[in-house]
């Protein structure tokens, strides 16, 4: 965090201490942290004076304060698609009987915002809060072709294009030549880039004016299915993404602006 001085250590500190996904002990935090001793003590007093976090005395153990979760439970209401999609998620979770996965770009990446499990649950990365890479997924590919160009740009060069299976894109000719295809098509896919066995169909949620807003897919595995089987719910996955942007736009993000993307979705 070169540049926010004291508010961006400590950011770095609750980022640190929330990593851990359970109380945790200063030698733990020590480890694996980049400052002193002394240094990362006095961040862990402030922020604990704060409420930011909280420790446990006789456990001698840090974890995320109640200050934190009310402040997180704002952002989460005011500026997530969460509370909004969640009775379309449930719906097309019903009838699909796949995962269902809600997603926004954070930093270029993607915050998996809220998630629905199969009917035959199937092991997977994402989880709600979890961030993943954009380049390499169904809703961060669908999120990242319906960017405007400067945003894209900025988000494309920020990518880490890791290889994490043998079908992924490894390069940002490779990531732009498939937004195009995404754009002419309406949808995204990704054919086992992030994970072997794991395929999905994804939708961007966009504004009337074509602004993004995130994006939800349904997930499947290659053990029961293949991409014929998947991409006939296409049709119901724009539809629900339709009716999400729909709803968001009235209530949360109302368009401001007219949009070069607007006509960027066509028909399948």
């Amino acid at each position: 965090m070169a540049g926010d001085g004291t508010i961006g250590k400590a950011c770095d500190v609750l980022e640190q201490v929330a990593a851990f996904a359970r109380p945790v002990r200063f030698a733990e935090l020590l480890e694996s942290s980049d400052f002193p001793k002394a240094t990362l003590y006095r961040f862990l007093q402030t922020l604990t004076n704060q409420g930011m976090l909280s420790y446990d005395p006789d456990r001698q153990t840090y974890t995320p304060g109640l200050r934190l979760v009310r402040l997180a439970h704002a952002a989460w209401t005011q500026n997530s698609l969460a509370p909004i999609a969640r009775p379309f998620l449930d719906a097309l979770s019903r009838e699909t009987g796949e995962t269902v996965h809600l997603a926004q770009l954070d930093s270029s990446q993607v915050l998996y915002v809220d998630k629905r499990n199969a009917a035959q649950p199937v092991e997977m990365y994402s989880q709600a809060g979890k961030v993943g890479p954009a380049y390499c997924t169904g809703v961060g590919k669908a999120m990242l072709a319906y960017l405007e160009e400067a945003a894209l740009a900025r988000a494309v060069s920020q990518q880490s294009y890791h290889r994490f299976t043998q079908k992924t894109l490894t390069s940002e000719a490779a990531l732009r030549a498939d937004l195009d295809l995404i754009r002419s098509r309406g949808y995204a896919i990704d054919d086992e880039e992030h994970e072997p066995g794991i395929i999905c169909i994804a939708c961007p949620i966009l504004t009337s004016g074509g602004r993004m807003l995130g994006a939800i897919s349904v997930t499947g595995s290659t053990e029961r299915m293949d991409f014929k089987q998947l991409e006939t719910w296409v049709p119901r996955v724009r539809h629900v993404a339709e009716q999400i942007g729909a709803e968001a736009q009235a209530w949360r993000f109302p368009e401001t602006r007219p949009n070069a993307n607007t006509n960027r979705m066509q028909a399948t």
